[in-house]
């Protein structure tokens, strides 16, 4: 069993999950990363970072999936559910086969990996999971981000769901909530250009602060912005 802490991250091939992953890895972290099609990283150990081929849509890839992650390393201490999709829709527009999939993939997928790992992340006693949410999960912004923003509204609840779940055996679970971020997502919904939305290093700094938090400083909610809006 490894003495180093342990983490599995989800949607980890780019974006969030990929800069997380490498932020991670060089503050010490042991790492399993969850990919549709697995690629290690040019800067990863082999020793230190596995790979698992995950599937959100997949119920039964979380199970297998954790217990993967077991094999090779004995724990998880920490949980990045990060894979997610975005249709953009209404919530008119979009039909019923539209958001069962934004559903499966941004909230039923991190409940079960969560639920999976539970045994894992308790016997620790300072088990984390990180529920990537969005500000679409804390307003309605537009029309066509109403399906997104129905399914992010459910990401941060179940965060805080897991959060009550787990406080008495030192489980800590965060909702991270950013705006826009530089990525291949947000890219295909705005015309910003990158250096006006938040970096993803940003957004990973911020998870990996997140994890290393005692039980005592529990934060719930964590928002992030790129631009000035009335609350947020």
């Amino acid at each position: 069993m490894t003495a180093e802490r342990v983490a599995l991250i989800s949607g980890a091939n780019r974006g969030i999950g990929s800069e997380t992953a490498k932020f991670l890895y060089g503050e010490g972290w042991c790492l399993s990363l969850g990919m549709r099609q697995p690629v290690l990283p040019g800067w990863a150990d082999p020793g230190r970072v596995k790979l698992f081929a995950y599937d959100a849509a997949d119920p039964t890839s979380e199970t297998a999936w954790v217990a993967d992650a077991l094999a090779s390393y004995g724990r998880i201490d920490a949980i990045v559910a990060n894979a997610g999709i975005m249709i953009p829709k209404t919530v008119i527009e979009a039909d019923e086969d539209e958001l069962e999939m934004t559903m499966a993939v941004n909230v039923k997928a991190p409940r079960r990996l969560a639920k999976a790992a539970w045994p894992p992340l308790s016997a620790s006693g300072h088990g984390r999971v990180i529920i990537l949410g969005s500000l679409s999960g804390k307003r309605v912004k537009s029309a066509g981000a109403g399906l997104y923003s129905i399914s992010k509204f459910a990401a941060v609840a179940l965060a805080h769901g897991i959060r009550h779940a787990g406080w008495d055996l030192g489980i800590r679970a965060t909702a991270v909530c950013p705006g826009f971020v530089a990525t291949d997502m947000a890219r295909g919904l705005t015309s910003r250009a990158d250096d006006e939305m938040t970096d993803p290093c940003d957004i990973a700094r911020i998870i990996a602060m997140l994890l290393d938090l005692p039980n005592e400083a529990s934060v719930a909610e964590f928002t992030i912005n790129c631009q000035l809006e009335e609350s947020y």
